[in-house]
């Protein structure tokens, strides 16, 4: 038979006892709550703080775009993309680009819909999905800009641009002084060839590479193509065949100047020099400048009155240089061991630095009144149409843009985390 269960008798506990173990208890209790108590405060300390340094600043509204929003999580985000594999100093510059980018992007976006213009999310993933190699999302809006951009080229400035205009085929050189380009001339007139001496000669990279050929152009493309109108403006009101005199334009950029430089004192032991300096666009004008300051005429009045260089607004004065700071032109005359003291250089040229003004001389070839526009140069007429577009659309007083938030402080803090500095 098996065995009875015998049951144990239950404990009692004395009243000493049950004490004892209701205080323990209560001391158990105590020490759960304020354990629990501790946890929770410092979880909600670190929240706080994760919400006070993360959480609210990238939640931050930074740009708006009329009723458009943007926080600092996206502007961080197109930084993170657009400044990828870039130095920290880097950044910074991209941090201001970023800015415009955004609103940029946004007030097109907004113009484009106005116009019945739009991208759809579809067609930007196929993008995404067709790209070399393929983007992930956080590119979208990146490549619906840009898809955006052609379209409105492409589709609605394609119809705002003739395709049929007045064109001329002209011949153009750019050279650095009246003088020169009146012995060019006497040298054109006296049969010499045009492409040679412009191949030669021309400031000017398109006309130097071409042999001064701009080809058939219709009113408008070179003031695009060279940076200035005054080509443009003479071409399309002189003769044809006609070789014109030295046509002057003051705010074409060259690849050239001449430099009048006089070194001041030199430190013993020391490769360093204080110098003076006067940079000017030709070898005449330079000549002329050093013909004054032969005759006794003050540096710093002609320097702050003449030069092309930023020491201007210091009356010619660089201050304290030393080897490498300046182009080497500049550097074989200024820190010659045989240099003299307080002696004017000769005019130095110097083709490392850009100064301003020129001359051209422009023969118009042939003249049409209703010719077809080449593509290349309907396409420049279109980027053109679309860049006047969207500055008309910032001019626009409707438009309200507003990335006040975005102070100096705000960008570096931007830059911090997206380069973990």
């Amino acid at each position: 038979m098996p065995k009875k269960k015998v049951e144990k008798p239950q404990r009692e506990f004395t009243k000493r006892q049950l004490s004892r173990w209701q205080k323990q208890k209560r001391r158990q209790r105590i020490i759960f709550v304020t354990g629990i108590s501790i946890i929770v405060a410092v979880l909600v300390t670190v929240g706080v703080g994760w919400y006070i340094k993360e959480y609210q600043p990238l939640n931050q509204t930074v740009i708006k775009v009329n009723d458009t929003e943007f926080d600092m999580n996206y502007y961080v985000k197109m930084l993170r993309l657009y400044g990828k594999g870039q130095t920290i100093n880097f950044m910074y510059a991209v941090a201001d680009q970023m800015v415009t980018t955004i609103e940029r992007n946004e007030i097109v976006r907004q113009g484009a819909m106005k116009l019945g213009i739009s991208v759809s999310n579809d067609a930007v993933d196929d993008e995404l999905k067709n790209r070399d190699p393929p983007l992930t999302k956080d590119y979208r809006d990146l490549v619906r800009a840009e898809m955006l951009i052609n379209q409105l080229r492409d589709e609605y400035f394609d119809q705002k641009v003739p395709v049929f205009a007045e064109q001329r085929h002209i011949m153009a050189m750019f050279l650095e002084s009246e003088s020169q380009a009146g012995e060019v001339r006497a040298r054109l007139e006296n049969g010499e060839d045009f492409a040679e001496l412009a191949g030669e000669l021309s400031l000017e990279s398109l006309s130097k590479s071409d042999g001064g050929d701009f080809g058939w152009k219709p009113k408008g493309i070179l003031a695009t193509l060279v940076g200035t109108s005054v080509l443009d403006e003479y071409a399309f009101s002189s003769e044809m065949g006609v070789l014109s005199p030295p046509v002057y334009d003051e705010t074409k950029i060259k690849i050239l100047g001449y430099w009048l430089i006089k070194v001041s004192e030199q430190k013993e032991n020391s490769d360093e020099a204080h110098v003076q300096a006067i940079l000017l666009g030709s070898a005449q004008e330079a000549q002329m400048v050093k013909d004054k300051l032969d005759a006794g005429e003050d540096f710093a009045i002609l320097a702050s009155e003449l030069s092309q260089h930023g020491s201007k607004e210091n009356g010619g004065d660089l201050g304290w240089l030393a080897p490498g700071m300046m182009p080497p032109a500049f550097d074989e005359f200024a820190f010659d061991s045989e240099v003299e003291i307080e002696k004017l250089s000769e005019p130095i040229r110097d083709e490392a630095v850009a100064t301003e003004g020129g001359y051209w001389l422009v023969r118009v070839l042939d003249v049409d009144d209703y010719r077809k526009i080449e593509d290349e140069d309907r396409n420049l007429m279109k980027a053109e149409a679309l860049n006047e577009w969207v500055s008309s659309l910032w001019d626009d007083p409707e438009n309200e843009i507003d990335d006040s938030y975005l102070t100096p402080e705000k960008k570096a803090w931007a830059v911090q985390r997206v380069t973990g500095g």
